[in-house]
């Protein structure tokens, strides 16, 4: 993974409300929780008690990666990027060159992925496949179901 979290304002903003929201909320809840379990009664055999600790160190850990990701957070603007090869927040269009199934995917943080809204990983096979190559170049991506070519049909930057 790369020293730096690329990604959108629109990630970042998210990302930092998502993470005032667990500081806040999430630790009040984690605490409730806790203490509703710690009444009812002996502690070393109180499943419930447990299970709301191990929540609440859970909490703690994504609050921590969150924060981690924040600190190595570098907001990317439109004019910064250049839609001449694929770099980060490049939307892609590409075809399957066994299948001729065209898709089109926009590159981003690991933060902002979500396959269902067309946004992928950098850091993902496919991501990693596209990064650097140019319209009409064929990108030899090595997935967990083998090797598979994709042909590059246009790139955009669409932030």
């Amino acid at each position: 993974m790369s020293k730096y979290s690329y990604m959108t304002q629109d990630g970042f903003d998210k990302l930092k409300s998502e993470l005032e929201e667990l500081k806040t909320q999430g630790r009040q809840d984690a605490a409730k929780a806790i203490a509703e379990a710690r009444e009812k009664g002996d502690l070393s055999e109180n499943a419930e008690y447990d299970a709301a600790k191990e929540a609440q160190g859970l909490l703690e850990l994504k609050i921590s990666e969150m924060e981690k990701t924040l600190s190595t957070a570098r907001v990317i603007k439109q004019e910064d990027l250049d839609a001449s090869s694929v770099v980060i927040l490049s939307t892609v269009k590409i075809k399957q060159v066994k299948t001729k199934k065209e898709f089109e995917y926009t590159l981003v943080s690991q933060s902002e992925a979500d396959l269902r809204a067309g946004k992928i990983s950098v850091d993902s096979p496919i991501g990693k496949g596209l990064l650097g190559r140019a319209v009409g170049e064929i990108a030899q991506v090595q997935t967990p179901r083998g090797t598979m070519e994709f042909e590059i049909l246009n790139i955009a930057i669409n932030i």
